[in-house]
């Protein structure tokens, strides 16, 4: 049995662009959610049925390779299929396509339910994989893991607070804020000039509304490796490659 692919247009309209023209990451971000909570919608796993089973869905970890982001205007598709799961682990896939069908990003995400009684990791239900017709199996692609910052490396720091609008439906950070932090610590002619080739990004404690954060880089000219934190505790790890236009 081969998981169901699901597709729809879209169109990269200002908002979702940064000043070079180009979909920022958390963008791209917000559209892989976006294409994958449509098709839950659409197979009838809307959030309201899945809140009914007293959990809800958290990504854990990203991985994502870029040749390209898209700009302004540009017509793309989205595509995702849930590929694979078992008791406690989804792994799903994602493309966003060009009008001449060029992969212009690939992504793959490792997401788990969250019991909402405990705060804490839950028994997938089965109900829940049904409908995708994913694979059963016990053993998931592991996703490559981002780099530990040194201790005694140089470090950028940026503190940022979060607000109620920050919040998703699960009482956390949507995750694609978490981008937006990540990359802000970088200058600004940096991020003119240089794009992603390919972010490893690990969640490992839940961020919420009130939290004072740190978002943290170790730059070079070609990777940067950041965390988030509050307080002592690491919120998130990513590693991102770089390359110039």
């Amino acid at each position: 049995m081969s998981a169901q692919t699901y597709t729809e247009p879209h169109r990269v309209v200002y908002y979702e662009a940064d000043d070079t023209g180009h979909l920022t990451v958390a963008m791209l971000i917000n559209l892989l959610v976006l294409v994958s909570d449509d098709q839950s919608s659409a197979l009838g796993m809307d959030t309201q049925f899945i809140n009914s089973l007293g959990v809800g869905w958290v990504v854990t970890q990203y991985h994502l390779q870029i040749t390209r982001l898209p700009k302004l205007g540009d017509q793309v598709t989205l595509k995702t299929k849930a590929t694979a799961y078992n008791r406690y682990f989804a792994y799903r896939e994602y493309w966003l396509v060009d009008a001449q069908g060029e992969t212009l990003a690939y992504a793959e995400g490792i997401w788990v339910t969250m019991s909402y009684a405990t705060r804490k990791i839950a028994t997938i239900p089965t109900e829940l994989m049904a409908p995708y017709e994913s694979d059963q199996t016990n053993r998931l692609p592991r996703l490559p893991r981002p780099e530990r910052l040194d201790p005694a490396a140089t470090t950028v720091v940026k503190p940022y607070t979060v607000r109620y609008f920050d919040i998703d439906n699960n009482g956390h950070v949507n995750n694609a804020h978490y981008f937006d932090w990540l990359l802000d610590t970088l200058p600004a002619e940096f991020l003119r000039t240089h794009r992603p080739t390919d972010i490893r990004i690990r969640f490992e404690n839940e961020v919420k509304y009130g939290h004072q954060v740190a978002s943290e880089v170790v730059p070079t000219a070609t990777k940067t490796q950041h965390q988030i934190k509050v307080g002592n505790t690491i919120a998130a790890l990513a590693t991102v490659a770089w390359t110039t236009d």
